[in-house]
C-alpha cells in the first residue's frame, strides 16, 4: 500500500473505514443493558439502557421511587427528545455519563476509539498548520518585491471568493424551490418555538474587522485565530519590503529557512493521512443510523445536489475558461487534500496539506498560494454558504408550511453570504452562522436543532467544495496575475 500514489492511500483508507463503520453499524449497533445492583450508582435502584445507531432510551429509577428517562433520537420525532449523545451531555450529564459508563454498543465502543485517534491526526495537521501559514505568508510577500503587487492579488482574490459565494448561493436557492424539502416527503416535524436574542450580523462583521486588529500577535498565534495571524503577517511583511535592504534579506532568508523546515514536517505528517481518514470515516458511519437519513432524504438530497453541482460544473468551468487549467488532471492533483477535507470536516486542519498540494503537485506559484489559501480557508466558505441558505429555507418550509417569499429568499442569500466570511474553518461553524440568518427572516432559532443529526455528514461534503474552491481560486489568481505581468505575450496569443 505504501508504494501507491497518496490520494489511492487516502482513498482506500476512506473506503475500509466507511466498510467497517457500516458493517459494525449493522452487526454490533444496538445493546440492551440492565445494570446490575452491585453496579449501580448510590442514588439508583435501577438503570436500563437501550443504544441502537438511530434510538438511544435510558430509563432509571431513583431511591425515592422515582422514575425517569432520557431518548436520544436523530430524526427528532419523539418530543422533548435530544439529537445526539453532545446534546445529553449538555441537557442531562448524569444520564450522559450512565450511557457512556455502561450501555454503549460495540460499533459506538469502537467508533468513539477511533475518533480519538483521527482527533490525533487532525492536532498533528493544526499543529503545523499556523507557523506553515506565516513562513509562508512571509516568503509569498516578501517575493513579490512591491505592495502594487500584493494590492491587485488581494482585490483579484476578493472578486473570485465573492462571485463563487455568490454563485453557490443562487444554486442552493435553485435546488431548494426545486426539491422543496420541507413540503416534500417525510420530513422532520416542525418544532414550534420563539426568537430569542443574539448578535447582528452587523455586530458579527465588526467582530471579523476587530479580529483583523489583534491587540496581542503572539496570543493570536497561541490562540490560533488565523485573520489575526494573517492581517498581522500581511503587515509585518510589506513593511519587510517597505523597509529593504539587509532587513528584508534577513527576513526573507529566515522565513525561507522556516517554510522548508515546516513542509518537511508537513509531508511527513500528510504520510499518516490514510491512517487518519480511516478512523475519522469508521466513527462517522458506525455512529450514525439510517433512520436519521431517511427521515431528512429530500434535504440531504437537496444540499448534496447542490453542492455537486457546484463542485463538478461551476468550478470547474471556472478553471477551464478562466485559469486555462485541465479540470480532472487539477482534482487528481489535490486529491490527497479534498480526501482529508472530506473526512475530516475542517478546512483549517487540512490547510497544510492544501498548501502542500497547490504546490508541489498542482505547480501553483508559492507567491499566489501562499496568500490565497490561508485567506480562502478563512473567509471564502462557498459550501458554507450554499448549505446555511438550503438549510434556512429549509427550516422556513418546515415552519410555515410553504416556500417562503422571494423578498425572504433573497434576503437569506445576501445574508447567507455575508455570515459565511465569518465562518470559522472548523467543523459544525456553519450552525454558529446560521443563527444570524434565521433571525434575519424571523425564524425561531431553536428549529435548527432539526438538521443536527445530519449535519456532521454534510459538513463532511460542504468542508470538501470549501477546500476545492480555495484551490480553484489559486489557479485562477495565479493565471491572471501571469496574464497581467506577461501582457505582451497575452497580445500574440
Amino acid at each position: 500500500m505504501m508504494k501507491l500514489a497518496l490520494h489511492w492511500q487516502i482513498a482506500i483508507g476512506m473506503t475500509l473505514g466507511a466498510f467497517l463503520g457500516i458493517s459494525l453499524n449493522i452487526y454490533g449497533g444496538t445493546r440492551n443493558t440492565v445494570v446490575q445492583a452491585d453496579k449501580l450508582p448510590t442514588t439508583l435502584t435501577s438503570l436500563e439502557i437501550h443504544d441502537s445507531s438511530n434510538h438511544i432510551k435510558i430509563n432509571w429509577t431513583t431511591a425515592s421511587g422515582e422514575e425517569h428517562s432520557a431518548i436520544v433520537d436523530g430524526t427528532r420525532k419523539t418530543p422533548g427528545a435530544a439529537a445526539t449523545v453532545d446534546e445529553l451531555r449538555h441537557t442531562q450529564p448524569e444520564a450522559a455519563s450512565w450511557f457512556h459508563q455502561f450501555g454503549r454498543s460495540t460499533a459506538r465502543v469502537v467508533g468513539e476509539t477511533s475518533q480519538l485517534i483521527g482527533n490525533l491526526f487532525l492536532r498533528l495537521l493544526q499543529m503545523v498548520a499556523v507557523p506553515l501559514i506565516i513562513t509562508s505568508l512571509i516568503c509569498g510577500i516578501t517575493g513579490l518585491g512591491d505592495a502594487a503587487s500584493l494590492g491587485s492579488m488581494f482585490l483579484r482574490t476578493i472578486l473570485y471568493y465573492i462571485c463563487t459565494s455568490a454563485a453557490a448561493i443562487t444554486i442552493g436557492l435553485i435546488a431548494v424551490n426545486v426539491f422543496r424539502p420541507g413540503i416534500t416527503g417525510d420530513a422532520a416535524p416542525a418544532v414550534q418555538g420563539t426568537e430569542t436574542g443574539g448578535q447582528s450580523l452587523g455586530t458579527l462583521l465588526f467582530d471579523q474587522v476587530e479580529r483583523m486588529i489583534p491587540t496581542n500577535p503572539i496570543a493570536a498565534i497561541a490562540d490560533s485565530h488565523f485573520l489575526s495571524i494573517i492581517s498581522f503577517t500581511l503587515a509585518f511583511s510589506i513593511f519587510a519590503v517597505i523597509v529593504g535592504g539587509k532587513t528584508l534579506k534577513a527576513v526573507r532568508a529566515a522565513a525561507e529557512a522556516g517554510f522548508e523546515v515546516m513542509m518537511a514536517m508537513t509531508m511527513a505528517i500528510i504520510a499518516l493521512a490514510p491512517l487518519g481518514v480511516l478512523c475519522l470515516m469508521l466513527f462517522v458511519t458506525a455512529t450514525q443510523g439510517p433512520a436519521v437519513f431517511k427521515s431528512l432524504f429530500w434535504y440531504l438530497l437537496t444540499v448534496i445536489a447542490a453542492l455537486m453541482t457546484h463542485a463538478l460544473i461551476v468550478l470547474p468551468l471556472i478553471l477551464k475558461f478562466v485559469a486555462r487549467r485541465d479540470p480532472i488532471a487539477y482534482a487528481k492533483a489535490l486529491s490527497p487534500a479534498l480526501l482529508t477535507a472530506f473526512s475530516s470536516a475542517s478546512s483549517n486542519g487540512t490547510l497544510p496539506l492544501t498548501l502542500a498540494c497547490v504546490e508541489n503537485r498542482a505547480g501553483v506559484d508559492n507567491r499566489v498560494s501562499s496568500f490565497v489559501l490561508p485567506l480562502g480557508a478563512t473567509i471564502n466558505m462557498d459550501g458554507t454558504a450554499l448549505y446555511e441558505a438550503v438549510a434556512v429555507l429549509f427550516i422556513g418550509q418546515l415552519y410555515h408550511g410553504a416556500v417562503l417569499p422571494l423578498e425572504q429568499q433573497l434576503i437569506v442569500a445576501i445574508t447567507a453570504l455575508l455570515a459565511s466570511i465569518g465562518a470559522a474553518g472548523i467543523p459544525h461553524a456553519g450552525l454558529v452562522m446560521m443563527i444570524v440568518i434565521l433571525q434575519a427572516v424571523g425564524l425561531p432559532i431553536e428549529m435548527q436543532g432539526i438538521i443536527l443529526a445530519v449535519d456532521r455528514v454534510l459538513d463532511m461534503f460542504r468542508t470538501s467544495v470549501n477546500v476545492w474552491s480555495d484551490s480553484c481560486g489559486c489557479a485562477v489568481v495565479a493565471a491572471l496575475e501571469q496574464g497581467s505581468a506577461k501582457p505582451s505575450s497575452v497580445k500574440t496569443t
